[in-house]
């Protein structure tokens, strides 16, 4: 999940403050940052988790790919058309949605 500080700094990267708890209404605003309203943190937050969220496949197809150096060993040994076969059936078990 994506947390409220994440959320603050989306909306301004400049900001100094402390949070409480994860609450959107117990941030303390420091060095003089302009207040955020609590329902622009918490709608910035839905934004972010959501975009999240629908990149799920990309993070599984990362993890499934095989390593670089074994990618090029496959190519090298295998030819591209065999290489484009393992990269293919990575991205039919996790698919764009």
């Amino acid at each position: 999940m994506t947390d409220i500080a994440q959320s603050i700094l989306a909306i301004n990267v400049n900001a100094k403050f402390t949070v409480f708890a994860e609450d959107a209404s117990a941030v303390v605003w420091l060095e003089s940052t302009t207040p955020i309203s609590e329902a622009d943190i918490l709608a910035k937050q839905k934004e972010l988790q959501t975009a999240y969220d629908n990149n799920a496949y990309q993070r599984s197809r990362a993890e499934a790919y095989p390593s670089i150096a074994d990618q090029l060993d496959d190519i090298y040994h295998n030819g591209v058309d065999e290489w484009k076969k393992t990269i293919k059936a990575v991205k039919d078990k996790y698919p764009k949605e």
